[in-house]
C-alpha cells in the first residue's frame, strides 16, 4: 500500500548544503522535507576539513580571480550566523580555531607565492611577528614566514547536528533504489515515490531540489533530466592520530608552480581525546590513484620535512578516498560560485565548497521569490514520520 503526502519542496541530500536549505526555506514559510539515503553528513560534509576561508588559495599568483572575489566575504557571513545575527542561527556550533595561518618554507617560490597572496588580499592577511607566533610555530626549527588569515575552522559534526536539530522532524531516511519520479501533463516532475522498509509513500511537491553531492548524478538519471551535468574531483585524504600531537591550523605553501597549498592541516579530537591531524591540499590531489602505503609514506616524508620539530614516531596513519562533486559547466569547467540549474520543476544544486553554502541558499531563495513560488497555505496535517524513519547522523572517518 502506498500512502500520499503533499508539501512545497522536497530536498534530496542530508549534508550541510541540503540541511542549510531545509532550515532556510522552512524559515521563509515553505513546507519542506529532506530525504537522505545514507547517514546524514556521510559524504562530503564530514570529509570536509571545516575551513571557512576567504579565497587565499585562489590568489597565490598575485591577482584576484572570480573565485577569490566571490569567496572573500564568506568568513564574515559565517561569523554572523555563529553570532545568531543572520538567516541561519548557528549559535552553539563549535569553532575549532578562530584563526587560520599560512606558512611558507625557505624556498624562493614558496615565499613569493605567500607574499603575492598576502598582497592580493591586502587588509585581510597579516604577517605575524615571531614574538606573536602561536605555540606550535614558536618551536619551529626551520626558517619560514607566517601569515594570519581571516579564515577559521568549524567542527563539522557540531555544525551538522545544529542544522539537524532545528528541523529534525522533517529529515527522513529512504532507500536509494526505491526512488521513482512521476511527471504531470506538462512533463514536469510532480511527485516522487520512496520507500523505507515496507513503507512506501508518494510525495507531491511544487519543486524538488537535488543537493546530494556525489549522489546528484544518480538522481539526475532517475529523473531523466537532460540539462544538469555533474563531475567528480577525487581526493586521497590522510589523517594522523597521536597522543602528543599539538593542534595546528595552517596552509603550507610549497615551491611548486601549483596554486594549491602544498599541505593544508586542520586539527581535530577523537572520542578518546587524541589529536587528529587531517591533511588536505596538493598532497590529497596528487595522491589520487596511489595505494595506501605509498600515500602514507609520502605524507610522512612531507610532514617530517615541513615540521621537523614534531615527534611523529608513534603516530597512527590512515588515508581514504573522497570525491568532491561539482557542476560540470562549459566542458568540465569548475564553477567559481555556488551553482544550481533548473529543469522540469527540479533544481540540481552544488555549493561547490562548504564555505559557499550560504550563497547557494541565497541563490535558490531569490529564484523562488522571482518565479514566484508561493508557500502553501495548507497546514501539515499528516507527518511523513507515520511511514518513514528519521535519518541518523554519520561520524567522522577517524572514529
Amino acid at each position: 500500500m502506498t500512502s500520499s503526502y503533499s508539501t512545497d519542496i522536497v530536498i534530496f541530500g542530508g549534508g550541510i548544503a541540503g540541511l542549510w536549505l531545509l532550515n532556510r526555506l522552512r524559515g521563509e514559510g515553505y513546507r519542506a522535507v529532506l530525504l537522505e539515503s545514507n547517514k546524514l553528513g556521510s559524504g562530503q560534509t564530514l570529509a570536509s576539513q571545516g575551513i571557512i576561508h576567504g579565497g587565499l588559495k585562489y590568489a597565490l599568483n598575485g591577482t584576484l580571480n572570480g573565485a577569490a572575489n566571490v569567496i572573500s566575504a564568506m568568513p564574515s557571513r559565517w561569523r554572523s550566523c555563529l553570532a545568531g545575527e543572520a538567516d541561519i542561527d548557528l549559535r552553539g556550533c563549535r569553532v575549532l580555531s578562530e584563526h587560520y595561518y599560512m606558512w611558507s618554507d625557505s624556498g624562493i617560490r614558496s615565499k613569493l607565492k605567500t607574499f603575492l597572496g598576502s598582497k592580493s588580499l591586502s587588509g585581510r592577511v597579516n604577517a605575524v611577528s615571531k614574538q606573536d607566533y602561536p605555540d606550535f610555530f614558536k618551536l619551529a626549527s626551520v626558517d619560514g614566514k607566517l601569515y594570519e588569515l581571516p579564515d577559521f575552522v568549524l567542527d563539522t559534526e557540531s555544525l551538522l547536528q545544529i542544522l539537524i536539530n532545528r528541523q529534525k522532524e522533517y529529515v527522513f531516511t529512504i532507500e536509494s533504489d526505491s526512488i521513482t519520479f512521476a511527471r504531470d501533463e506538462s512533463n514536469n516532475l510532480s511527485s516522487v515515490s520512496v520507500k523505507d522498509g515496507e513503507s512506501r509513500v508518494r510525495i507531491e511537491a511544487q519543486r524538488f531540489i537535488f543537493c546530494a553531492g556525489e549522489g546528484n548524478q544518480g538522481l539526475i538519471d532517475k529523473a531523466d533530466l537532460k540539462k544538469p551535468k555533474s563531475q567528480l574531483r577525487p581526493l586521497n585524504m590522510v589523517y594522523v592520530k597521536g597522543e602528543t600531537l599539538p593542534s595546528v591550523f595552517v596552509h603550507c605553501i610549497g615551491d611548486s608552480f601549483s596554486l594549491t597549498p602544498k599541505l593544508t592541516v586542520t586539527s581535530h579530537t577523537d572520542t578518546h581525546g587524541r589529536i587528529v591531524w587531517y591533511l588536505g591540499g596538493e598532497i590529497a590531489e596528487s595522491g589520487v590513484g596511489k595505494d595506501d602505503e605509498t600515500q602514507i609514506r609520502e605524507a610522512q616524508s612531507m610532514l617530517t620535512a615541513l615540521f621537523p620539530w614534531v615527534d611523529l614516531q608513534d603516530a597512527q596513519w590512515h588515508c581514504f578516498a573522497v570525491n568532491r562533486a561539482e557542476a560540470n559547466v562549459n566542458n568540465n569547467y569548475r564553477p567559481e560560485d555556488a551553482y544550481f540549474t533548473e529543469e522540469s520543476n527540479v533544481l540540481v544544486a552544488w555549493p561547490t565548497k562548504l564555505t559557499l553554502t550560504p550563497n547557494l541558499a541565497d541563490k535558490i531563495s531569490e529564484h523562488f521569490k522571482a518565479l514566484p513560488l508561493t508557500p502553501s497555505i495548507k497546514h501539515e496535517e499528516s507527518s511523513l514520520a507515520d511511514v518513514l524513519s528519521y535519518a541518523e547522523s554519520a561520524t567522522t572517518r577517524w572514529e
